[in-house]
């Protein structure tokens, strides 16, 4: 099978045990900078170009787009699922995870947990935006911006007044931001649910260092490896199924009222989770891949 990865950086982690993994089963694999291919938008012969020669006869292809070349990179991706190459994540399923206000809505929609979260635009709504989601003037809240990454664009307000001076400062930079109520009883830690498919193949507590509310390990957090409740698992396994990702790194924190979803990650790294567990989540991809790219469509679909 002809494997392509679309990757920026062949060098990082994810890249190159992806493709360890590939070769080690005997694919043939390559990587494939998005932004250095270039399409020709046909209706019977749709063909991509990487560095001066046609891109053929690809299998299957392992999208591990970066969030600031998301437009771009789906747009490549895209255009392989026309040419029938069997995507490990569709295109409009990435699409859908990287925007957090709407995929918070599709998961609502289906009942997952998730932090009471507010949106808004105008500066009129300030008071009553705080008052949807904390309804206490000590509330701490935190503000994150929708199209942030690990960790960035994060704000933890203790007070009502801290957090009204953050929106009016994002408000001034035009962004579009999310207010939601801060899971205190979390401790600063969070769990990653590596999902393949219906199942969490591994799973990791991501504890933010002394100080720190957020548990990104790129901020200094530490990974450990834990064992998830039943009700955590299958969390996980709806939250990637309503995005329509067969591979996601879906996020939750432990509060009084049960695991809530913080994020579904349409391309999570394998660095943390293949050192904290000790397991080939690598291997694991490569063959799901192999056990569906035949079927030349995505195992499963998300709405909206």
């Amino acid at each position: 099978m002809q494997i392509a990865i679309l990757s920026r950086n062949r060098n990082l982690y994810s890249t190159r045990r992806l493709v360890e993994a590939a070769k080690e089963r005997d694919h043939d694999v390559f990587v494939v900078d998005p932004l250095r291919c270039y399409m020709n938008i046909v209706p019977h012969k749709p063909e991509i170009h990487f560095k001066g020669r046609k891109l053929e006869d690809v299998d299957a292809i392992i999208p591990r787009i970066g969030a600031s070349v998301t437009f771009y990179g789906t747009a490549v991706l895209r255009q392989f699922e026309m040419m029938g190459t069997y995507p490990l994540n569709e295109s409009v399923a990435i699409s859908r995870s990287r925007d957090k206000l709407r995929s918070m809505q599709l998961l609502s929609r289906k009942g997952i947990g998730l932090p009471v979260t507010g949106f808004a635009h105008s500066p009129d709504d300030t008071e009553d935006l705080l008052e949807l989601v904390g309804g206490n003037h000590g509330q701490s809240y935190v503000i994150k911006l929708t199209e942030g990454t690990q960790g960035k664009g994060v704000v933890l307000t203790e007070t009502r007044k801290a957090a009204e001076s953050v929106i009016d400062a994002f408000r001034g930079l035009d962004a579009h931001f999310l207010v939601q109520e801060f899971i205190k009883e979390a401790g600063g830690a969070d769990i990653r649910c590596f999902v393949i498919g219906d199942k969490v193949v591994a799973a990791m507590k991501r504890q933010g260092k002394e100080g720190e509310f957020r548990s990104n390990l790129h901020r200094g957090g530490t990974a450990s490896v834990i064992k998830i409740t039943p009700e955590e698992r299958s969390t996980a396994v709806r939250a990637a199924k309503i995005m329509g990702l067969n591979v996601a790194g879906v996020d939750l924190l432990r509060s009084n009222h049960g695991p809530v979803v913080m994020e579904v990650n349409s391309s999570p790294g394998l660095e943390g989770i293949e050192g904290a567990t000790g397991k080939d989540v690598a291997g694991q991809i490569v063959s799901f891949i192999e056990k569906y790219h035949r079927h030349g469509k995505t195992r499963t679909r998300g709405g909206g």
